[in-house]
């Protein structure tokens, strides 16, 4: 048996099966904050997705879990951030992580009487207050104002 034969098709899969392993392989992920307004923003983003979850919320179709994702990456990092905004932040990521747990036992067990416990109301009043203080913190330190704000070239121009 003939594999590497005239007009064989493993010429043209093996190279293929090559370039699939090498993206999986060379995928990367989203690289991590490393400014202080990539982290307030990616904070904004959860706190957002947040209160649209937390609005929305309802025992009756299957809850989606929270997004704590960038606090957990970046709760070292807020200092520049002011005491009671970092409090807001703290309180609303750990009640989302609680919730996010009797979520995870609700969907584990196939039972709802694991959110019976679950007042989403308790985190909207933190998840508002961080969003409008992480709003104010924004504003005051991201000026992208007049037509040439936004992305630079690499000459700055």
């Amino acid at each position: 048996m003939d594999f590497f034969g005239e007009g064989s098709q493993w010429a043209i899969l093996i190279p293929i099966i090559i370039l699939i392993v090498l993206s999986f392989v060379m995928k990367r992920r989203r690289p991590a904050e490393k400014t202080d307004p990539e982290i307030a923003g990616s904070l904004f983003l959860d706190v957002n997705e947040n209160l649209k979850l937390a609005e929305s919320f309802s025992f009756q179709r299957r809850p989606k879990k929270f997004r704590t994702g960038s606090w957990q990456r970046n709760s070292e990092k807020v200092d520049f951030l002011d005491v009671s905004l970092r409090s807001s932040l703290a309180d609303a990521f750990g009640l989302a992580e609680g919730f996010n747990q009797e979520i995870e036992s609700a969907k584990k067990y196939k039972s709802t009487i694991y959110l019976s416990g679950v007042d989403v109301r308790k985190l909207e009043g933190p998840l508002t207050k961080s969003k409008e203080g992480l709003e104010e913190w924004l504003k005051a330190n991201i000026q992208q104002t007049g037509p040439e704000a936004g992305r630079r070239g690499c000459m700055g121009v």
